[in-house]
C-alpha cells in the first residue's frame, strides 16, 4: 500500500471515528440535559415559575443580545456580568440574609464565623438536593429560596428597565436604558436567569456535583472543582507532551526532499484571468470594506469597558449600544474572512481545471448580491431587535438569534446557508474537470473539493437549533458551527489552497505536498473534530464531554508545536526566485499565519483548553486573548494572504500594485495585535483570574474588579495597538484603492485606444 493511500485511508478513519463520537455525545446531551419543568413551585404550593416563564424568557435573553450583553454559563461577552454566577451569588446573600434575621435577628455579616459557617452549610442543603420530580416536571423550592428568588426579581427587574436606581449599575454592564422594554419580558427573563442557575447549583441524580459540573466556581454554595475536571486535565497535558514527541520523533525521521528548481518565469503570471475570475475581485473589496467596519466598531466596542453608556461623553449607547456594537463585531468577523476565503474558491476551481463554465461569471455576481443582503439584512435586523421595536417571534426570525457567532435572524441564517450552497455549487462547475484529471496533485485536489463541501453543509448544523431548544443542546450544536464549520474545514481548505498555489508556481513538489497536506490534514482532524467537546465543559453535559474534550483538545495542539517550520519553509519561498518578489507579502502573511497559529490558537489556546484551567477562567479576557489572538491571528491574517495571492493574479502587471502600503499593513496590523493582547487583554484575564481564586467566578466579572483603577488603565492601555492595528486595515484599504483606481485608469485608456483605431 502507497503513503499517499494509507493516508487517505487514515483520513477516512479519523473522520467516520471522530463523528461517530460527536454523535454518540450529542445523543447523551440530548438525554441528560438539564430538564425545563413545567413548574417551579415552593413547598406551600405557590407557583413561581411556569415553563412557559422559561421559554418565553430565554427568547427575551436572545432578543436583547443574549450572549452578546453579559453571557450564560460561561459563553458571552465580557463586560456585563455571567448572569448564572452573578445570580447564584445574589440568590444566595439573598437567602443568607433572610435565614439569618431569621434565626438571630441580626444581619449576616455581624454573625460569628461559626453561626456564618452553620447558615453556609444549611444553604448548601437547600440549593444542591436535585427536587426536580420527572413524573409531574415540576421543581420544588423552599419557601426561604422562593422568597430569596422574589427579592432577586425586583432586581433584575429594576436592573433591565429604566428605574434611575440602577442607573450605575447598567454603565457600569455597558448596558443601555430600558434593555428589556416591557415588565412582563423582564419578568419572563429572570424565569430563564433561575433556571440557568438552577442547573448550575442542582446536584445531578445520585451525583455529588451539578449539571454544570459545579461550575462556576463559588464555594459558598458548594461550587468547587471535581475529580473529573482535575484528574483529565493532567492526563491531557500528558497527552500533549507525548503527541509533541511524537510528532517531533516523526519530523525527525522524515526524508526531506530537496525543493525543485523553480522556473526562470513565473507560470502564473502570463495566463489572463478568466470572466468569473475577473468577477472575484469584488469579493475581496468587499471583504477589506467589512474588515474596516470591524476594526471601526471594536474599538467602540472596547470603549465601553470604561465608559459604559457614553463615547468620549456622547450617548452613544441610545443609539448603538454595546450588545449592538458587539454583535456586529464578531459577526462581521466571520463575514469578512468567510467573504475573502470564499472569494479564493471561486478564483481558483477554475485556475486548477483550466475551466470555465458558462454563467459562472453570472452565478459569481449573483452570490455577491446575496452575501450584501445578508450581511445588510441581518445587521439590521439584529439592531432592531435589541432596540426592542419587534416582538420576539420576529425578533428570532428577523433579529437576533442571541447565540455568538450566529446571532443573525433565523431567516438570515437560513438564507446564509443557501449562498454557501450556491458557492458550492459554482465551485463544484468550475473544478470539476481537474478531480477527473489522473494528475500528482490529485489527492490534493480532492482534499480541497471535500473542504468546499463540509464549508457549505456544516453551517447548517446551526438550523438544528430552535428558538425553544434546551441550552445545553443549543450550545452542542452551535459550536459545531463556530469550532467545525471555522476552525476545522476551513483549516483544511487553506492548506490544501497554498499547497496547490506553490506547486502551480513551481516551487514544491506535488508529490510532496501530496503527502505534507494529507498528514497535516489527518493530524489536525484527529484533534480538532473531537476537539469540539471543550467548549462544551460546563454548558450541562455529562461528565464525558469532559474526558473527551481534555484529551483531544490537547492533540489540537500537538501539530501546532511545530509550526515553526512551516513559517520557515514559507518564509524561503518569498526569495526562491527574482519572480517570486511579487507574491511576498502574500507569503509573509502565510508566516503570520504560522506564527499566530502557534501563539494565538496554541499557547493561548491551551491555557484555557485543560477543564481545571477552564473551569477558573472560561469567560474572562483571557478567552477574549486567545479569541483575538487565534481568530484575527490565524484566520484574519490567512485570509488576508490568500486575497493577495489572488489579487496579484488578477492585477496582472499593474502599476497600482503597491507593496510599501502592504509592507505598512502587514507590520501594523501584526505589532498591533501583539500590543493588543501583551498590554491589555492578558492582564486584564490575569488580574481576573486572581479574582475568582480568591472570592469565587461572580467577583472576577463585578464591577468591583472590571472598574477597579487597575483594569480601567489597562483596558486604555489597549489603545496604541488598537490605533495601530487600525492603521493597518487603512493601509490595506489604501492598497486597495490604488488597485481600482489604476485598473479605472487602465480601462479608460484601452477604451481611447480603440475608439482611435
Amino acid at each position: 500500500m502507497t503513503k499517499q493511500k494509507l493516508s487517505i485511508i487514515s483520513l477516512l478513519i479519523v473522520c467516520i471515528a471522530s463523528f461517530t463520537v460527536l454523535l454518540s455525545i450529542g445523543s447523551d446531551i440530548y438525554r441528560e440535559a438539564p430538564p425545563i419543568p413545567t413548574k417551579v413551585v415552593n413547598t406551600n404550593g405557590k407557583v413561581i415559575f411556569t415553563e412557559n416563564d422559561i421559554q418565553r424568557g430565554q427568547l427575551v435573553w436572545r432578543s436583547m443580545g443574549g450572549h452578546q450583553l453579559g453571557s450564560i454559563w460561561g459563553h458571552g461577552s465580557y463586560v456585563a456580568p455571567d448572569w448564572t454566577a452573578d445570580w447564584l451569588h445574589r440568590e444566595a446573600n439573598n437567602w443568607l440574609e433572610l435565614r439569618s434575621r431569621e434565626e438571630f435577628n441580626k444581619p449576616f455579616t455581624q454573625l460569628s464565623k461559626s453561626q456564618q459557617a452553620g447558615l453556609e452549610q444549611l444553604l448548601r442543603d437547600d440549593l444542591r438536593p436535585n427536587n426536580y420530580n420527572p413524573e409531574t416536571g415540576i421543581i420544588t423550592i423552599s419557601p426561604t429560596r422562593s422568597d430569596a428568588v422574589s427579592m432577586l426579581q425586583q432586581h433584575y427587574i429594576g436592573l433591565f428597565g429604566d428605574d434611575p436606581a440602577y442607573q450605575p449599575l447598567r454603565e457600569d454592564y455597558a448596558m443601555k436604558e430600558g434593555t428589556v422594554s416591557t415588565a412582563e419580558r423582564r419578568e419572563q427573563l429572570t424565569a430563564f436567569f433561575f433556571w440557568s442557575a438552577w442547573a448550575a447549583t442542582t446536584e445531578r441524580v445520585n451525583q455529588n456535583y451539578t449539571y454544570t459540573n459545579n461550575w462556576p466556581y463559588d464555594p459558598v454554595i458548594g461550587n468547587t472543582p471535581t475529580s473529573s475536571n482535575i484528574v483529565w486535565s493532567i492526563l491531557s497535558v500528558v497527552v500533549l507532551i507525548a503527541g509533541v514527541g511524537a510528532l517531533a520523533w516523526y519530523h525527525a525521521a522524515l526524508k526531506h526532499e530537496p525543493l525543485p528548481t523553480p522556473p526562470k518565469y513565473d507560470p502564473l503570471f502570463d495566463g489572463k484571468p478568466t470572466a468569473s475570475q475577473k468577477a472575484v475581485g469584488k469579493y475581496f473589496f468587499t471583504a477589506i470594506g467589512l474588515f474596516l467596519l470591524q476594526v471601526f466598531l471594536g474599538g467602540i466596542t472596547a470603549h465601553y469597558g470604561v465608559e459604559g453608556q457614553d463615547f468620549y461623553g456622547i450617548p452613544l449607547s441610545e443609539i448603538l449600544p454595546y450588545s449592538v456594537t458587539r454583535t456586529w463585531h464578531t459577526q462581521l468577523a466571520v463575514f469578512w474572512i468567510a467573504t475573502a476565503w470564499l472569494g479564493t474558491g471561486l478564483y481558483i476551481a477554475p485556475a486548477l481545471s483550466g475551466h470555465e463554465p458558462k454563467f459562472q461569471r453570472l452565478g459569481v455576481n449573483v452570490l455577491w448580491v446575496a452575501l450584501v443582503v445578508v450581511v445588510l439584512g441581518s445587521m439590521a435586523g439584529e439592531w432592531l431587535a435589541v432596540q426592542q421595536y419587534l416582538d420576539l417571534d420576529t425578533s428570532y426570525l428577523l433579529g437576533h438569534q442571541g447565540q455568538e457567532y450566529i446571532d443573525l435572524g433565523r431567516l438570515w441564517q437560513i438564507l446564509l446557508l443557501v449562498g454557501l450552497l450556491i458557492w458550492l455549487a459554482l465551485v463544484t462547475r468550475a473544478i470539476r474537470p481537474a478531480l477527473s484529471q489522473q494528475g500528482e496533485m490529485r489527492a490534493v485536489i480532492w482534499v480541497l473539493y471535500a473542504s468546499c463541501v463540509a464549508i457549505g453543509l456544516f453551517y447548517g448544523a446551526g438550523l438544528f437549533q430552535g428558538k425553544h431548544t434546551n441550552l445545553a443542546i443549543a450550545e452542542y450544536w452551535r459550536w459545531w458551527v463556530v469550532h467545525l464549520w471555522v476552525e476545522g474545514f476551513f483549516e483544511t481548505f487553506a492548506t490544501s489552497v497554498i499547497a496547490l498555489m506553490f506547486v502551480r508556481l513551481g516551487l514544491v513538489r506535488a508529490a510532496t505536498a501530496n503527502s505534507a497536506v494529507l498528514f497535516a490534514t489527518v493530524v489536525f482532524l484527529t484533534g480538532g473534530l473531537i476537539g469540539t467537546l471543550h467548549h462544551l465543559y460546563f454548558t450541562g453535559t455529562p461528565t464525558s464531554v469532559i474526558a473527551w474534550g481534555a484529551i483531544f483538545s490537547a492533540l489540537e495542539v500537538v501539530p501546532l508545536a511545530l509550526i515553526g517550520f512551516e513559517a520557515v519553509e514559507s518564509y524561503r519561498m518569498r526569495n526562491a526566485t527574482p519572480w517570486m518578489a511579487r507574491y511576498k507579502w502574500a507569503i509573509m502573511f502565510f508566516v503570520a499565519t504560522a506564527f499566530w497559529n502557534l501563539i494565538g490558537a496554541g499557547v493561548l489556546g491551551f491555557l484555557i483548553n485543560p477543564p481545571v484551567a477552564l473551569y477558573f477562567i472560561q469567560g474572562l479576557n483571557t478567552t477574549a486573548t486567545h479569541a483575538h489572538g487565534a481568530f484575527m491571528g490565524v484566520y484574519g491574517m490567512l485570509g488576508i494572504g490568500l486575497m493577495l495571492f489572488c489579487l496579484r493574479g488578477l492585477a496582472g502587471e499593474t502599476k497600482g500594485w503597491d507593496d510599501k502600503w502592504l509592507k505598512w499593513a502587514f507590520w501594523s496590523l501584526n505589532i498591533g495585535l501583539v500590543a493588543m493582547l501583551a498590554m491589555s487583554l492578558l492582564p486584564v484575564g490575569l488580574v481576573q483570574f486572581f479574582a475568582v481564586i480568591e472570592n469565587g467566578y461572580w467577583f472576577a466579572r463585578s464591577p468591583e474588579v472590571l472598574h477597579s483603577p487597575l483594569v480601567e488603565t489597562l483596558v486604555w492601555l489597549r489603545m496604541p495597538g488598537d490605533m495601530l492595528f487600525g492603521a493597518g486595515g487603512i493601509f490595506l484599504g489604501i492598497f486597495l484603492a490604488k488597485l481600482v483606481v489604476n485598473a479605472i485608469k487602465q480601462g479608460s485608456g484601452k477604451k481611447a485606444e480603440a475608439l482611435a483605431r
